[in-house]
C-alpha cells in the first residue's frame, strides 16, 4: 500500500536519493521547503521562525528529517555554530508540529556515527556504547535530544547515525575521487583508522528499512565489513586502475582542514548491531563492492584519459 511521507532535506545528496526510491516503490513524498511551493507535494516552512504549513497535509505514514548543513568542510566559529543550528533549529520546529499529525506518526531522524567522538582506536562500538566528547558528538548529542523530545505517547523516534557514504556524486568519497583518479588517492594520515562506511544505496535502502519496521532508537547505518581507511584508498585505486602511494600527511590535513582533521584522522570500529538484528541485508557488505560501482563513472572518464 503506498504510504505518504513527509521528508525535509530532501534536496540534499542522501535526501534525493530516498525521494528518488519512496517515488519507485509508488510511495508520495511531501517535501519540507523554505521557498514559495512550486508544486502540491511541497509545504513551505521557515525553521528559524518555529513554522510549518501543514494544513491539509494529513494523514502521514512517517516524518523523515535529513536537515543538517554538511559537515565535510573548514569548521569556523561561525560554521560550527551553523552546523549545531541547522540541526537542532529544524528538529525542534518539526517536534513542535507532529502532535498536530497524531501520535502514531513515527519519526526517522537523521544522526551521525560523529555521536561516539573521533577516535576511539580498536574499541569495538555499538548503539549501546557511550558517547564522546569532541565538537561533533556534542552536535549529534544535542540533535538526537531534540529528536528525543518528539517521544511522547508512544511515539516512535528513530535516530539513523549515519558512517561515511560512499557515493559518486560525494559524501566519504567525493573529495577523494579526483586525487584517486590522478593516482594521489593514497592513505590519509596513517591509514590504520577504522572508517565506518556504507554504500549511497544501502544508506538509502536502511532509510527506508527503517520506515518500514518498528524499529526505534538509535540505528548505525554502517556496513558489516569494517575497513581501514588504507584499505578504501587501495580499493577505490584497484577500481580507477591507479597507483595509491602517496599519502596524505596528517599535519597537512590539519592546516587544510583544521578541527575536521581529527574527526576524519580518528578511528571508529562501529558495529551494525541493529540492523543485523531486525534483518536488514546490505546490497554492498564489502568495501571492494561499494567502492567499485562508485568508482565505475570514474573509471570510464580515466580509461579515455
Amino acid at each position: 500500500m503506498a504510504r505518504r511521507i513527509l521528508v525535509s532535506g530532501a534536496s540534499g545528496l542522501i535526501g534525493t536519493e530516498l525521494r528518488t526510491a519512496l517515488a519507485a516503490r509508488g510511495d508520495q513524498v511531501i517535501r519540507l521547503v523554505r521557498r514559495p511551493p512550486s508544486s502540491a507535494d511541497e509545504i513551505r516552512w521557515d525553521p528559524t521562525a518555529g513554522h510549518i504549513d501543514l494544513d491539509g497535509v494529513e494523514p502521514l505514514d512517517a516524518v523523515v528529517n535529513l536537515s543538517g548543513a554538511p559537515v565535510a568542510r573548514r569548521w569556523t566559529s561561525r560554521y560550527k555554530r551553523e552546523l549545531l543550528t541547522s540541526r537542532t533549529s529544524t528538529t525542534r520546529t518539526l517536534v513542535r508540529h507532529l502532535d498536530r499529525l497524531g501520535d502514531q506518526v513515527p519519526l526517522i531522524n537523521a544522526s551521525a556515527v560523529g555521536i561516539y567522538g573521533s577516535d576511539r582506536g580498536e574499541e569495538e562500538l555499538t548503539e549501546a556504547s557511550a558517547p564522546g566528547h569532541t565538537f561533533l558528538a556534542e552536535v549529534v548529542k544535542a540533535w538526537e535530544l531534540e529528536a528525543c523530545a518528539a517521544q511522547t505517547n508512544g511515539r516512535r523516534v528513530t535516530l539513523a547515525r549515519t558512517g561515511l557514504v560512499l557515493s559518486a556524486e560525494g559524501g566519504a568519497l567525493g573529495p577523494l575521487l579526483p586525487l584517486a583518479r590522478l593516482g594521489l588517492g593514497g592513505p590519509i594520515g596513517s591509514g590504520r583508522q577504522w572508517w565506518p562506511w556504507i554504500s549511497m544505496e544501502d544508506e538509502v535502502r536502511a532509510l527506508l528499512h527503517l520506515i518500514d519496521t518498528g524499529v526505534h532508537g538509535p540505528v548505525n547505518l554502517v556496513a558489516p565489513g569494517s575497513a581501514r581507511q588504507g584499505d578504501i584508498a587501495m580499493a577505490l585505486a584497484r577500481a580507477l586502475g591507479r597507483p595509491a602511494f602517496v599519502p596524505a600527511p596528517a599535519t597537512a590535513l590539519r592546516l587544510a582542514l583544521g578541527e575536521l582533521a581529527d574527526d576524519i584522522l580518528g578511528s571508529q570500529l562501529i558495529r551494525p548491531g541493529v540492523l543485523e538484528q531486525t534483518g536488514f541485508v546490505w546490497r554492498h557488505a564489502r568495501v571492494e563492492d561499494a567502492v567499485r560501482q562508485v568508482a565505475s563513472p570514474w573509471h570510464d572518464l580515466t580509461v579515455r584519459a
